[in-house]
């Protein structure tokens, strides 16, 4: 695409200045880079696009009682971990290494393991926190074919290199839209996991809580769960204390029930998980939005 003339000359530019940055970066040795992109993130990004601002307004709104001090150390410590995430995805196999380096733990894992073995589909579903496609690459890793749901960007130009750099983690990758919710759908009825991302607002969301506030949240995940028999399993990616390492969490499966009372477990099951680590999660997102 971008052989041929612009026609969107500011997509165009904008694509040009990220792709010579992430060069830049890509020189650097694999801890330095990661170390430095998340810096450079919480300190000049971050607070230029407002993403300051959107956390402690979240933060406010969720957590009213927390101590300043421990606001501010969010404040910086979250975009710092939405810098690291967006270097490592384009770090290629030095980022797989990392990510697959530790084994996955957790009262999941024989449930995953019996359903590769049987062939019954399952439904991975993580969120923003942590590293999500840390668990992907340490799940395909290990042998485990996970397809991946994507909202393709508006800029096609960073769209064609952000689609290329997450299917180098593994393929497939099913952007949404008609064709790629039918595929999709092949390659779960074929006995295939998918992982979803379940934690961002959505118009026509159920209303669930989350912290004690309404979110409109997607029911998508465990309607697919019901609909084709397949198991509904919470994994995540625990960023460990040296910045560059991951603890892969596989949850037990999500017990059969309504597609609501589904979808407040995995809202539960990620809450718990972001109360331990609350400089994990994308506080930046405007998950409470009316």
């Amino acid at each position: 695409m971008t052989e041929e003339a612009p026609t969107n000359w500011k997509h165009w530019l904008q694509d040009r200045v990220f792709v010579a940055m992430i060069g830049l970066m890509r020189l650097l040795p694999y801890a330095w880079r990661v170390q430095f992109f998340g810096w450079i993130t919480s300190r000049v990004i971050s607070p230029l696009a407002g993403y300051d601002r959107r956390v402690r307004d979240n933060l406010a709104k969720i957590l009213p009682e927390m101590d300043k001090a421990e606001v501010e150390r969010i404040v910086r410590a979250v975009p710092n971990n939405v810098g690291r995430n967006l270097i490592e995805m384009y770090s290629g196999r030095q980022f797989i290494a990392r990510a697959a380096k530790y084994p996955p733990r957790g009262d999941g894992l024989a449930a995953l393991e019996q359903a590769r073995a049987s062939g019954r589909p399952v439904v991975i579903v993580t969120g923003h926190f942590g590293n999500y496609l840390a668990a992907r690459a340490n799940l395909i890793a290990r042998g485990y074919r996970i397809g991946g749901l994507y909202r393709p960007m508006d800029n096609a130009y960073f769209n064609h290199h952000y689609v290329a750099a997450m299917e180098e983690i593994g393929k497939p990758m099913f952007p949404r839209g008609t064709k790629g919710l039918g595929q999709m759908i092949r390659f779960l009825k074929e006995g295939g996991m998918l992982g979803l991302l379940l934690d961002q607002r959505m118009v026509q969301g159920a209303r669930l809580s989350f912290f004690g506030h309404e979110a409109l949240t997607a029911l998508s995940a465990a309607e697919l769960a019901l609909k084709y028999d397949a198991l509904l399993i919470p994994v995540y990616a625990i960023r460990k204390e040296n910045g560059l390492d991951f603890d892969i969490l596989v949850e037990a499966p999500i017990p059969q029930a309504s597609a609501e009372a589904m979808t407040q477990a995995l809202n539960d099951s990620l809450e718990a998980l972001v109360r331990q680590h609350m400089d994990q999660w994308f506080w930046i997102h405007r998950r409470w939005k009316p």
